[in-house]
């Protein structure tokens, strides 16, 4: 799923201040209140607010949105994650259609649908990822759709479900490198993230993935995934900075400059990913609506 950070971050524990690059204005203004009023009023979470996004403004102007369904209690407990972590409570069969509705209101041309870990459902919450896509398209034919999926516990049929809808898009984040996997994502397993990746490139999806920087990972242990993420059929590859939610949560490591993004998304380029975006402040929906295959 999309890592999340704060508005207004907590002093984070890293080896240096935050740096000038870092700093962003928190979104304002008559539209953007209008819309968070209209995601209220529907009962509907997105990432670009649960995450305190920095790229808010820009994707909601650009017709970019990220929504969050199937609740908003994780049942997994990621180290830089700041979404709650409990038992969810049932399932919202409406969802599906609130969230069709919130993208024919908002004008939306290209909506993002992710979602917290279910891992108490045998399908992982894919049904509902999979009826979501279709209610999007059936009130909103023109909008493309990309899913930003959990790893479903590596249940094959339940990737098939969400495949047979067809999205535009299957992002599964990587979100860090093997070694980190214990702290960062201890539920989670690399070898299933790239397994995923590859099962969906052989159903002929486009496919996607992204990593934070920045929480002790060494640059050849990042050139290492991309090399793993390109030979599983990985077509599109985010890089952004990682910033501590809160002090509960894995400190920052250090603060990767500009320079080094750019050097990440040349050299993702030259391995043959069509698309990398490569940046302090990229997010897995950064430009996504750019991404669609053309």
């Amino acid at each position: 799923m999309e890592f999340v950070i704060q508005e207004t971050p907590v002093e984070e524990q890293s080896h240096a201040p935050r740096p000038a690059w870092l700093k962003v204005k928190v979104p304002l203004g008559e539209n953007f209140s209008k819309l968070r009023g209209l995601m209220e009023h529907k009962h509907l979470h997105t990432v670009c607010e649960e995450a305190r996004c920095p790229n808010m403004s820009e994707c909601w102007n650009a017709g970019t949105a990220t929504f969050m369904i199937l609740g908003d209690i994780c049942t997994r407990s990621c180290g830089f994650c700041a979404v709650k972590t409990g038992r969810p409570e049932g399932l919202d069969l409406e969802e599906p259609f609130r969230v069709a509705d919130a993208v024919r209101s908002m004008g939306i041309r290209h909506a993002v649908i992710t979602s917290v870990n279910r891992d108490e459902l045998p399908d992982g919450g894919a049904g509902v990822f999979a009826e979501t896509i279709r209610q999007v398209r059936r009130v909103n034919p023109s909008v493309t759709v990309e899913v930003l999926i959990p790893d479903f516990r590596g249940v094959e049929w339940a990737l098939d479900v969400v495949v047979e809808a067809k999205p535009d898009i299957l992002n599964h984040n990587t979100e860090t490198v093997p070694r980190l996997y214990p702290a960062v994502r201890p539920q989670a397993r690399y070898p299933r993230t790239l397994e995923l990746i590859a099962r969906a490139k052989r159903k002929e999806m486009a496919t996607k993935s992204g990593l934070m920087l920045g929480l002790g990972e060494h640059s050849g242990e990042v050139l290492e995934v991309m090399n793993d993420l390109r030979g599983a059929g990985c077509d599109i590859l985010t890089l952004g900075q990682y910033l501590q939610p809160t002090r509960d949560h894995l400190p920052v490591d250090r603060y990767v400059h500009p320079d080094e993004f750019a050097d990440y998304r040349e050299r993702g380029l030259a391995m043959g990913f069509r698309i990398v975006q490569s940046g302090p402040l990229v997010r897995s929906s950064y430009h996504a609506g750019e991404q669609i295959p053309g």
